[in-house]
């Protein structure tokens, strides 16, 4: 039987690719098939941790390294990655988070985690090219109404009843008077998350901007978006859109038959 020294001295200089045949016989005598199992189980719930922990930080800043850890193991459980790249791993959390009991106090975490989650993907989406605007202006004006936006993934949308943009700045620059002055009751709002050429964005949208831009980045139609909208300074918000680089491609929606527009 081999001490705990012998063992991990044999483990040391396996990894440091010293070739003792001795070293096999020590391990395969020291290591069950379940002792070895577990290693890498604990190698993997270690890693997916620390991913989860990198994308999001302000939810773990928030409750705390050991409640986020409890949470991440039961999470990883539940919903392991699905590939190797592990960027965007966590695409489940904030569910998670919402029917999480131990968490059931903290009614606005699930929607912090879906900040951070948008915020993630707009650091790791790929860098595809804007709408080629010119493509848009040559479509005949009769047509325009029938456009359907395709948006960009880098930018998306965030509706909460609770200002977790507010919370999510204070959390991360640990501004706890910021904190305190958070005001949970004072009503939904709406975000947009995008990247700029330095830094992503997070900014907040007034009810008319809000419903064009759902309109917008759900690929409903033009016109259905603008009237969605009934904002008369709509066409310049729809022109910030276009000229921020928020949409990559476009196509026209399908003409009724005569038979639909008959029913």
């Amino acid at each position: 039987m081999s001490t705990l020294h012998e063992v991990q001295t044999a483990m040391r200089d396996g990894l440091l690719g010293v070739g003792d045949p001795a070293l096999a016989a020590v391990l395969a005598v020291a290591l069950t098939p379940s002792n070895r199992i577990s290693i890498y189980r604990n190698t993997s719930r270690s890693t997916l941790t620390k991913a989860l922990r990198l994308n999001f930080p302000a939810v773990e800043r928030l409750v705390g390294e050991d409640f986020f850890a409890v949470a991440a193991d039961a999470f990883i459980a539940r919903e392991p990655p699905a590939t190797a790249w592990l960027d965007l791993y966590g695409q489940g959390f904030p569910e998670f988070l919402q029917g999480f009991a131990p968490a059931a106090a903290l009614v606005y975490l699930p929607d912090l985690a879906r900040l951070e989650r948008a915020v993630g993907r707009a650091l790791q989406a790929s860098d595809l090219e804007p709408l080629d605007l010119g493509r848009l202006v040559s479509i005949d004006a009769s047509e325009q109404a029938r456009v359907r936006f395709t948006p960009h993934p880098s930018v998306s949308l965030l509706s909460s009843p609770y200002p977790v943009d507010a919370i999510w700045r204070a959390v991360l620059t640990r501004d706890d008077a910021a904190m305190a002055a958070i005001d949970l009751g004072a009503g939904a709002l709406h975000l947009l998350i995008e990247r700029r050429s330095s830094e992503i964005e997070v900014r907040r949208l007034d009810e008319p901007q809000w419903r064009l831009a759902e309109a917008l980045f759900s690929g409903k139609a033009l016109s259905a978006a603008l009237e969605a909208c009934g904002d008369s300074v709509a066409t310049t918000w729809l022109a910030e859109h276009l000229s921020a680089g928020h949409f990559t491609k476009f196509r026209l929606e399908a003409t009724p038959s005569a038979t639909e527009r008959g029913s």
